[in-house]
């Protein structure tokens, strides 16, 4: 199904936003800015394997919303800083990247919406610390207990998720993503999207961002320590020692394209049971790439979401 209203994406000269870097914790993060300092904040995370680029959308729409939109190059990303190390992409270093960036930006709070990946940690950020989390957004990724609820009994959830697997091999998957200046990535993302969702430019960009040195490795030891983490806490679980999450209340929106090939529909139901306040909005025909594939009607979600 062709996307909504696309028009090739302006360059960056032409875009209401700015181009800023900040030390959080540990790491240089670079983020792209837009709107009145003085507006309520909105945390944009991105996914695999994209970068700050994938809100190109959201961004302006936000900001002439009445938003201060923040989207950052998450780490191991385009050029935001590469530290070494599976631990240096465990759950914890993500989730203290979203805090110590609401702390940069002088706020005690936000609304984090996130995609993929980004939504992995947005999720996680508002599990682990309600507190700095206004207002969750998630597109097109699981909550984490839903999802492992998922694999235990459903075969057909494991074989979407096959990828996760054949990013544990050491070296290899870095290699062929990103052999030609990235082709791989490119083909990855053309293969996942419906027609018209990228365009020539779009790809490009995403493979430029890609082919840094040290962005795929970095981009997917995320995948390798979540497997580490999650290994431990089952273990944990099985002799006594770990407790699921809690629910969480924050208030929360859920928009999925059901045409996503790596992660079913199912993920979207039964939310009530870890999520005190959701709404559930699901798109027949938008892919993974659902921000891209439905611009227009998922900015007026977030909108109006964000609004309250």
């Amino acid at each position: 199904m062709a996307t909504e209203g696309r028009q090739r994406t302006p360059s960056d000269a032409d875009r209401p936003w700015s181009h800023e870097q900040a030390v959080v914790g540990d790491v240089r993060l670079h983020y792209v800015a837009a709107g009145d300092e003085a507006d309520p904040l909105v945390v944009l995370l991105h996914g695999f394997p994209e970068f700050w680029y994938s809100w190109r959308e959201q961004i302006p729409a936000l900001a002439d919303a009445g938003f201060r939109v923040v989207a950052p190059d998450m780490r191991g990303y385009n050029r935001s800083e590469k530290p070494h190390g599976l631990d240096s992409y465990r759950m914890e270093a993500l989730v203290g990247d979203v805090v110590n960036l609401i702390d940069h930006l002088g706020r005690e709070e936000a609304a984090v919406v996130g995609h993929d990946w980004g939504g992995a940690v947005a999720w996680e950020t508002a599990i682990r610390r309600p507190e700095r989390v206004s207002r969750l957004a998630v597109l097109n990724a699981p909550h984490p207990e839903r999802f492992r609820d998922e694999l235990k009994r459903n075969p057909e959830q494991w074989r979407r998720s096959w990828y996760m697997l054949w990013f544990q091999m050491p070296a290899i998957p870095e290699t062929l993503l990103g052999a030609r200046n990235a082709f791989g990535v490119g083909r990855l993302l053309r293969e996942s999207s419906n027609p018209g969702t990228f365009d020539d430019e779009d790809l490009r960009r995403y493979r430029e961002a890609a082919a840094r040195p040290g962005a795929l490795g970095s981009a997917i030891n995320y995948y390798r320590a979540l497997l580490r983490q999650n290994l431990v806490e089952e273990v944990r679980r099985l002799v006594g020692g770990g407790e699921r999450q809690r629910r969480l209340r924050v208030p929360t929106l859920l928009i999925w394209g059901e045409e996503d090939v790596a992660l079913g529909t199912e993920l979207t139901e039964g939310m009530n049971e870890y999520v005190s306040d959701v709404r559930v909005e699901r798109f027949p025909g938008a892919s993974h790439w659902v921000q891209n594939d439905r611009p227009e009607r998922v900015n007026d979600l977030l909108v109006e979401f964000c609004e309250g």
